[in-house]
């Protein structure tokens, strides 16, 4: 995977209305929407995304994302960027959260 992983994530979810970027209390980015978390950053490597656990299900049972690497039975999600697919369905994900948060 180039090193543009987290630049292409970002332009992408940053050119969504209302969407904006701060650092993360862990390090890398955050985006936010209406005061809510969509995801965050850790640099080109990783993208964690916090979901309900039946989207979580969803999209680890489609191998778009994997449990959280670190609370694994909670909602959120990882995405690890190896690949430019795995940009896309990190870049998806973030869209499913969004709508959720726009039409909530």
């Amino acid at each position: 995977m180039s090193m543009q992983a987290g630049k292409k994530i970002a332009e992408a979810v940053l050119a969504w209305p209302e969407m904006t970027q701060e650092p993360h209390r862990f390090g890398g980015i955050e985006f936010r929407c209406r005061g809510k978390e969509i995801g965050h950053l850790h640099g080109d490597a990783l993208c964690d995304i916090p979901l309900s656990k039946p989207m979580r299900d969803a999209f680890v049972a489609a191998g778009m994302a994997e449990p959280h690497h670190i609370h694994p039975d909670s909602g959120w999600v990882s995405v690890w960027l190896r690949s430019d697919r795995d940009v896309a369905n990190a870049i998806e994900i973030l869209r499913r959260k969004y709508h959720d948060v726009m039409s909530g």
